[in-house]
């Protein structure tokens, strides 16, 4: 199956309707996702990414009912992650000499994968490869957006920014375009992928999209690699990574925890009644860590001005599942955050020491030392939780 794009270009991906984990089983899809590849014939005919390895004989027969592979002129791999180039092996063993342009990291990468070495061509920022009837692609380097060998290729004439990763999202739809799928899902879906993958770059999100918009090219569609092209007013997406990029917060507080006996179940609910007692606005949210999906998790610390985390002290520490969101709050390097600790113990009440260390390494603010419950919270702890909830607003935020 091919989509039209615009013009002599077409998306001849894949539609992978039944993906629930993506990055290994770190990354939960629930709407699935696209592989997206591309193909431009003018003068001469140039394939843009592949799809991910499992299809790879399926997209092979699916791209040659689009065109002869010998008259493939060019490929280019603007990232060389294997749910993009996971094909080439299939693909290449009918064209071995086809010349593949990438970034120099890309060369590497690709070899490291696959261990082939097919005729690369290395390119950088401002490379231009002529295509004929008067277009050509433009190379743009993204580093670290989000692998070191990423690119996006632009297309003149026709204006069209090959984007790879960036301002992609995992979400399965025969619409493919931006203006024909629910907005709502389409948005969270957004948010969620730049929380969960792209927040450690942010800094240089945004040093790389003032470094696109200074070459002042018209972008009339965004040809992502994975979710929805954008047609409609596609730049909007651009300016949410703009948004996103700039240690973004709502007007929202998380409170996480995990709980053994529901004590510390019990210290959330309560606090949770004293923050919203004291601000009736805010916008306030309860997660069960170990009830909840992680990537859900993360998207909901992204968006928040303050975060509680809590649990229990076993074996003089915290619980598996809280140490394990802990772990993944700390790689993704939030800014502008505050945070605080809560938790009920026994005999020895370490939890709320270890969830402090973790959170000042990952970069929050504490705003207290937390409060922790002997046992399970009796009339006055559940009193003294509310009195808790209520002075993060009066005193803290």
């Amino acid at each position: 199956m091919n989509i039209h794009v615009k013009n002599n270009v077409a998306w001849v991906g894949k539609i992978d309707w039944e993906l629930q984990k993506f990055h290994g089983n770190e990354y939960s899809t629930h709407r699935g996702s696209t592989y997206n590849s591309y193909l431009i014939k003018e003068e001469k005919n140039v394939l843009i990414d592949t799809v991910w390895k499992p299809y790879a004989k399926e997209y092979v027969e699916n791209l040659k009912k689009e065109i002869d592979l010998n008259k493939i002129d060019f490929m280019v791999v603007n990232h060389a992650e294997i749910d993009h180039s996971g094909s080439l092996p299939e693909l290449m063993s009918y064209i071995p000499d086809t010349p593949i342009y990438c970034t120099e990291y890309g060369i590497k990468t690709i070899k490291g994968h696959y261990h082939q070495n097919w005729n690369f061509h290395p390119v950088k920022t401002g490379d231009v490869l002529d295509i004929g009837n008067g277009k050509a692609l433009v190379f743009v380097e993204m580093k670290m957006l989000h692998w070191p060998d990423s690119m996006a290729s632009y297309l003149t004439g026709d204006n069209i920014l090959f984007s790879n990763d960036a301002f992609g999202q995992h979400y399965a739809t025969g619409y493919m375009f931006n203006d024909l799928v629910d907005q709502s899902e389409l948005f969270a879906e957004c948010i969620k992928y730049y929380a969960n993958i792209l927040t450690p770059f942010s800094p240089l999100v945004e040093k790389k999209i003032h470094e696109i918009l200074a070459l002042n090219l018209p972008i009339d569609i965004i040809a992502t690699s994975h979710g929805v092209i954008w047609r409609d007013n596609p730049t909007q997406i651009v300016e949410k990574y703009l948004t996103w990029s700039r240690n973004y917060q709502e007007n929202q507080i998380t409170i996480l925890y995990d709980t053994m006996w529901n004590g510390t179940k019990v210290m959330a609910e309560n606090i949770a009644l004293g923050i919203k007692k004291e601000d009736s606005m805010v916008n306030l949210k309860l997660f069960n860590i170990s009830k909840t999906d992680k990537n859900d998790i993360i998207t909901e610390v992204f968006k928040s001005k303050l975060i509680l985390v809590g649990s229990p002290t076993i074996g003089k520490g915290i619980t598996s599942a809280t140490a394990g969101i802990l772990e993944e709050i700390e790689g993704l390097k939030f800014k502008n955050k505050k945070a605080c600790a809560f938790g009920c113990y026994g005999w020895s009440g370490e939890s709320l020491s270890k969830i402090n260390t973790l959170l000042e390494k990952s970069g929050f603010t504490l705003i207290n030392e937390g409060i922790k419950c002997l046992w399970n919270p009796d009339n006055k702890s559940i009193e003294n939780c509310k009195k808790f909830g209520a002075e993060i607003i009066t005193s803290a935020l």
